[in-house]
């Protein structure tokens, strides 16, 4: 009896040990043939992967992967995943849109991507999506402070222009070129669109409203009264009643006169032009026997007093530093008492500019008055200057924007100066764009068909309205818009 109690416990134990075997090799079967399908699996995927940029105002890349076919953590370490890392946002240099980023490569489908022996992923297809902002308002202004709005070209645009010689009752006649008989009139269709980003357009109802309660002031020569009629022009067309806006003095907009202020009652804000060609100025001196007409290159314009107290200033001088007395520069400038015999014309302008820029470190606080600077505007005559046959009647479009602009010294003496100043000047850069646009002046139309001399002196400097000088006031919108 003892014996077979012996052997029964024995024979438990050789089977039980015999269970745990076969399971145990079951067991081990299942993982492996498991293992292997997911090692098939990871060489040999079918499904694809999803990448998504999304771009942060700043340019900055947020990526996100989801990958649906399974991948061993153990066979792809961090450092190996380059695209699990923000990158810096770089243009695509290829003309499909989609940018190479420099941490993978793209393979075609069946390929895969491997680093140092190891299977990283197999990647049959990348799509590239601009996902949605979460706060798209400060996004867009962001991109329009930072962008160059001066770099750029010019478009045809059905909706413009924004207002004509019929709604605009402030354009003089030298520069109404559709009243004056012009009958293309392509040249008012043109916009001007910035490259680098999708600027707002001119809203009138808004300009108005950062312009509630204070002056605006332009204050140049004949140019700088063009802009300021486009402004005029620009701004009536948000006035629900046009009696409610009025020239102070009752003035009607004349070349002869030149101080203009005009209100807008519902907005208690005035729309002011002050005349004066070179911002110094201009007097006459004793030479020999003679008074002549010289020009102070060390004194402010008589009119200066009444310019303190605005609340935006946009100055410009150039067009009439062209003409034969300040180009010849002989017994014309003059400093104090003395009068140079001969002084280059660039060295003059430098002078002059000085002397405005002292004005302004004086007499303007930087916390109530924001000052602009317009750079010079191109003139386009061909064969002889204003007074000498020059034209530009055949010219109607616009200068192929192949056409690379000139910068002028006049502009560089310009950034120079207001580079040294106290008081800060925002340059409002317009030469560049405006060369483009031998198409946009007067010419001919300068006048009415009954008043024009024969020969006609035609008008190449100045620019019909609408046109060119409503992209300068668009230009002067943004920055009030985006520097409030």
């Amino acid at each position: 009896m003892e014996r077979q109690r012996s052997f029964s416990a024995k024979s438990t134990r050789v089977l039980a040990l015999i269970i745990t075997t076969v399971s145990s090799a079951i067991v081990f079967l299942s993982f492996f043939s498991i293992s292997l399908i997911k090692s098939n699996s990871s060489l040999y995927p079918t499904t694809e992967a999803n990448f998504q940029i999304a771009l942060s105002p700043a340019g900055a890349i947020s990526e996100t992967i989801s990958i649906r076919s399974s991948i061993s953590d153990s066979s792809v370490s961090p450092q190996a995943t380059p695209f699990l890392s923000p990158t810096q946002f770089s243009p695509p240099e290829n003309t499909s849109g989609s940018a190479k980023d420099p941490g993978f490569e793209q393979k075609t489908r069946g390929e895969s991507l491997v680093k140092e022996d190891k299977v990283i992923a197999n990647l049959t297809s990348v799509e590239v999506i601009q996902l949605p902002s979460n706060n798209g308002e400060e996004e867009k202004k962001k991109r329009i402070e930072e962008c160059d709005v001066t770099k750029g070209k010019w478009v045809y645009d059905s909706d413009f222009p924004l207002y004509t010689n019929a709604t605009c009752p402030f354009i003089d006649e030298g520069f109404g070129c559709q009243s004056n008989g012009r009958l293309d009139l392509n040249y008012m269709k043109w916009r001007w669109e910035p490259h680098d980003c999708d600027a707002p357009r001119f809203n009138a109802t808004k300009m108005l409203e950062m312009i509630r309660g204070k002056r605006l002031v332009f204050v140049g020569d004949s140019i700088n009264r063009n802009q300021w009629e486009s402004m005029l022009c620009m701004l009536f067309q948000a006035v629900k009643d046009p009696k409610r806006v009025y020239e102070t003095h009752n003035r009607r907009i004349t070349k002869e006169k030149g101080n203009y202020s005009f209100r807008f009652l519902d907005y208690k804000c005035t729309v002011e032009f002050y005349v004066t060609h070179f911002l110094v100025r201009e007097g006459k001196a004793r030479i020999g026997k003679k008074r002549r007409e010289t020009l102070r290159i060390d004194a402010m314009d008589r009119t200066s007093s009444r310019w303190k107290g605005a609340n935006i200033l946009v100055f410009n001088t150039a067009h009439w530093w062209s003409h034969y007395k300040t180009k010849s520069g002989i017994n014309y400038y003059q400093e104090g008492n003395d009068i140079h015999p001969k002084l280059d014309v660039s060295t003059a302008f430098k002078k002059a500019l000085q002397t405005w820029s002292s004005w302004v470190d004086k007499n303007v606080d930087s916390k109530k008055t924001r000052v602009f600077f317009r750079s010079a505007a191109p003139s386009h005559f061909s064969g002889g200057e204003w007074n000498s046959g020059g034209h530009c009647r055949e010219a109607n479009k616009l200068l192929n924007q192949t056409f690379k602009p000139s910068y002028s010294g006049k502009n560089m003496i310009v950034e120079e100066v207001l580079n040294q100043m106290k008081t800060p000047v925002t340059l409002l850069n317009v030469s560049g764009l405006s060369q483009y646009r031998i198409d946009a002046h007067p010419s001919i139309f300068g006048t009415k068909p009954e008043n024009r001399r024969s020969p006609p002196v035609q008008d190449c400097s100045h620019w019909c309205l609408p046109g060119v000088p409503d992209t300068w006031n668009h230009f002067l919108y943004l920055h009030l818009l985006h520097k409030r």
